[in-house]
């Protein structure tokens, strides 16, 4: 008797085998959950988790969103698109968390003050989970939270995505400096609040800061994600730069 194989199923199929492009809304392979944070003084966090689907992570993103009054959140796109893509392309965690008074979280907007907490508080998550090689991926808002209160001694560096300055001091520039943490700081070639060459000057105070610009970007980096993360890749996990563009990797 001759035994007749099944059909292929769709994931098995010749046509599905072949890499696809990835797009703005793709999302890959990741084990992702819900988590909470609790903060030292009694506030909740909401947040999401998304670890490689078949491995242990590498280094761990953890992600400070833009300002939540206006608009930031975990689900602002960069952020989001970091949990759909980064697991699967360069085996990273990626811990997104909203800050208080955001998106379900408990307490009030602060104005960066009071967000010292939830740092702490992504911080105690990353340590109960034994998360390797926690990065901090500030965006404007995160950006200036990162530069405050983010000189943890578990943090590897931060990488600062359009920050404005607008809170963060030389005092607490200097303290990175002191650090001796990469800082990798991604601007816009034409941000509104902080442009490449300005960002050279004030991150001058940081002998380990490097400053990348990215041409023809605005300070939501709308169309140019791919440049982003390929940045964020080349500083956290080197092997993984430059990402893949398709998915399944051939």
């Amino acid at each position: 008797m001759v035994s007749v194989p099944p059909p292929a199923t769709p994931a098995e199929s010749p046509r599905s085998a072949q890499p696809q492009p990835i797009r703005a809304n793709t999302v890959l392979p990741a084990r992702r959950e819900e988590v909470m944070l609790d903060t030292a003084d009694g506030e909740r966090l909401t947040g999401a988790l998304a670890l490689p689907a078949a491995a242990d992570p590498v280094a761990t993103l953890v992600c400070l969103h833009p300002l939540p009054t206006h608009g930031g959140s975990t689900d602002s796109h960069l952020l989001r698109k970091l949990d759909q893509r980064m697991p699967a392309l360069a085996d990273l965690a990626v811990l997104r968390f909203n800050t208080r008074g955001t998106a379900g979280s408990t307490g009030h907007f602060d104005g960066g003050d009071g967000e010292r907490w939830d740092l702490a508080a992504a911080l105690d998550l990353v340590e109960a989970r034994d998360l390797p090689a926690p990065w901090w991926v500030g965006w404007s808002f995160g950006t200036e939270l990162a530069l405050r209160h983010g000189t943890d001694p578990t943090i590897v560096g931060a990488i600062l995505l359009a920050p404005p300055l607008h809170r963060a001091t030389d005092a607490d520039l200097d303290r990175w400096a002191a650090s001796g943490k990469p800082v990798v700081v991604i601007v816009p070639e034409f941000d509104d609040y902080l442009r490449p060459d300005a960002a050279h000057e004030r991150f001058g105070r940081i002998p380990q800061a490097q400053v990348i610009a990215v041409p023809r970007a605005r300070h939501l980096f709308v169309g140019h994600a791919e440049a982003v993360f390929d940045e964020i890749a080349r500083a956290v996990v080197p092997r993984s730069f430059p990402l893949p563009r398709a998915w399944p990797v051939p």
